[in-house]
């Protein structure tokens, strides 16, 4: 399983999240997403433990407590939704109304 931590300063580093959450267990990854415009963290990172239990007790310790200025949002986190899940946004409509695809407005 996998921790969601959100609403980190953009100033944060791996080694910052592996220091804070080391003292709930051990840590066997740490990912944390940069912009790519910007080159700076995106304000969230996901960390994984090797037991679910330390997990859970990092997420009761560490969700809504204050660090480097900000609440922090740590929870368990979700399973990506894949791209082709409803509400998308690459449906089957293009500009007009009128669906893609297709002809001309003859019927035969």
């Amino acid at each position: 399983m996998s921790i969601y931590v959100g609403n980190l300063s953009y100033e944060v580093t791996e080694d910052d999240l592996k220091a804070v959450f080391a003292e709930y267990g051990k840590i066997t990854r740490v990912h944390l997403p940069i912009d790519r415009e910007s080159g700076r963290p995106r304000g969230f990172a996901f960390v994984e433990m090797t037991a679910e239990n330390e997990e859970d007790a990092a997420i009761e310790a560490l969700d809504e407590a204050e660090w480097m200025g900000r609440s922090l949002k740590v929870n368990k986190a979700k399973p990506r939704e894949s791209s082709d899940s409803f509400g998308g946004g690459r449906g089957g409509f293009k500009g007009g109304g009128r669906p893609s695809g297709g002809g001309g407005g003859r019927r035969y």
